[in-house]
């Protein structure tokens, strides 16, 4: 590695410093930057020699400048034409710097790194320190402080997110499609600038190499679906990797549509990657998207609620088993799979699908009602329980409760879907999520004693305080839940009026108009 120019003392604090030091102990200042700015002013070349902490060094036609001695002259690359030479056709042979310094007097508005639009970044950089007619470049230059400049990859932002701490920030506009579908994001929503360069989540200084790990202190950067949210008008969804695993197998997928007369629809699939098969993340991800693009595109055609959940479920199953086709053999694992819990809210009915043990409960807003489970484990534990060979507490507590008896992928026994129609006396959120959310409010009576008061008018809140609920409790596997407000009969548009209303509330199967009870299809 070169060796850094001998400076005894910091240009902008005087602090003494030794040779080798990259930054002042005290200010912080650059003082490799500052060192070739000096040597600049000497006729002496900077050092170079590569990156300096991960820096790659850039053309930028700022002149130098090193703390309160330097002059305010110009630069040479700020005479006339300098600012279209040093963007487009700068000498290839001539000097460079990891960062541009700015005159005593005019520091260098950020910009953005110089890669594969250089005549861009240059002539930018050169227009605020050339001192032109260029109103821009001369506002820059008056009354700013002196010294030498920031490097925006080494300044403080703003600490990662806590999931376990609840936002409830408002969502970004999602695209309207011509058939009324809204589709969802699966990140969350930001605000403010974006960074200039990815910035470290841990010390929040470093940039981000290409492996994905601090340039700064090693930290291993998260990946973008270890921790996601969303939220529609209707709907809310939050997903995060846990606390245990290295990646986040879980997957959601949810939208809004309106039915052929019109009357709004939600729609919210979530799955949960088998671990022991391949690509198990790859698997919830296009299930989930199957899933709910198969529900979006049959409402608008009018398909009764549980044919349109049964049709989804099988789309999904499809999309896995394509997956498997593309995925070389390995006779230590299972071809990909997955779990899938889908619901569909509308029309004064809910709507619930299922293959495997993710589920879907009912917490009424009325908390002296009672709340329901919507969905039947396809588990060992469920079997015992409902053989009658043991009791809930001690299905559950077997080693093997959570080995699921039916799924997703190419090497299940055969695809049985279960559908279910409910029919609910008043207002309420449906929950629908993983087994890394319900692991830790297993009864109806203990999820809705989790579940917020305020959900059904701040489901994102919702959302967010179940993901961290599950973490707080120990978080050993990822954690995934949709929750979707549901306004109850009265509310709901067109519940029981129009021949289209009847027919889906007489042709749900097993609806018997108790609202509680749970019907398996």
């Amino acid at each position: 590695m070169p060796q850094l120019d001998q400076m005894s003392a910091c240009p902008r604090c005087e602090e003494p410093v030794e040779e080798g030091d990259r930054f002042c102990g005290a200010c912080g200042t650059d003082l490799h930057a500052a060192r070739a700015a000096a040597a600049a002013f000497d006729g002496t070349p900077p050092p170079s020699g590569g990156p300096v902490n991960g820096a790659r060094p850039r053309q930028d036609g700022a002149a130098p400048a090193s703390g309160p001695e330097a002059p305010a002259s110009p630069s040479p690359a700020a005479s006339p034409g300098g600012a279209g030479q040093q963007g487009r056709g700068a000498d290839p042979a001539a000097p460079q710097e990891d960062f541009p310094l700015a005159p005593a007097a005019a520091p260098v508005p950020q910009q953005a790194p110089a890669t594969g639009a250089a005549g861009a970044a240059g002539a930018a950089g050169t227009a605020g320190t050339a001192g032109t007619a260029d109103t821009a470049g001369t506002a820059g230059t008056a009354g700013a402080p002196s010294g030498p400049p920031r490097d925006p990859r080494r300044e403080p932002q703003a600490a990662p997110r806590d999931p376990r701490t609840v936002h409830d920030e408002p969502a970004a506009p999602h695209p309207e499609h011509s058939d009324g579908t809204v589709e969802e994001s699966v990140s969350a929503p930001l605000s403010g600038p974006e960074p200039l360069w990815p910035r470290c989540v841990a010390c929040g200084t470093g940039a981000i190499d290409d492996d994905g790990y601090c340039e700064h202190c090693g930290h291993k950067q998260p990946r973008e679906r270890d921790h996601m949210e969303t939220a529609l008008e209707t709907v809310a969804a939050a997903s995060d990797r846990g606390l245990r695993h290295h990646r986040n197998e879980d997957f959601y997928a949810v939208a809004e549509a309106r039915t052929g007369e019109g009357a709004p629809v939600t729609i919210a699939v979530v799955c949960d990657g088998v671990s022991s098969a391949t690509r198990p993340d790859e698997a919830s991800a296009v299930a989930a998207r199957a899933a709910r693009d198969a529900l979006a595109l049959a409402v608008p055609r009018g398909s009764g609620p549980q044919d349109a959940m049964h049709e989804a479920l099988v789309a999904a199953s499809e999309a896995v088993d394509e997956l498997a086709a593309d995925t070389p053999p390995d006779p230590a694992r299972n071809a990909p799979a997955c779990t899938i819990v889908g619901a569909l809210a509308g029309e004064g009915m809910l709507t619930v699908g299922w293959v495997g043990d993710s589920r879907a409960y009912w917490v009424p807003h009325d908390r002296t009602e009672q709340p329901s489970r919507l969905t039947e484990d396809d588990s060992w534990a469920a079997q015992m329980v409902a053989a009658g060979l043991m009791n809930e507490a001690e299905a559950y507590a077997d080693a093997r409760a959570h080995a699921i008896t039916g799924w997703l992928g190419a090497d299940s026994y055969e695809l049985d879907p279960h559908t279910a129609t409910f029919a609910p006396h008043g207002p309420g959120v449906v929950v629908v999520c993983t087994d890394g959310l319900w692991n830790y409010a297993e009864s109806a009576q203990d999820m809705a004693a989790a579940v917020p008061e305020a959900a059904l008018s701040r489901p994102l809140m919702a959302a967010q305080h179940l993901v961290g609920y599950a973490l707080d409790g120990g978080g050993h596997d990822n954690v995934t839940v949709a929750v979707v407000p549901f306004p109850g009969p009265a509310a709901a548009p067109q519940q029981t009026d129009g021949a289209a209303g009847a027919a889906r509330v007489d042709g749900a199967a097993g609806a018997d108009g108790t609202g509680g009870a749970e019907h398996a299809g």
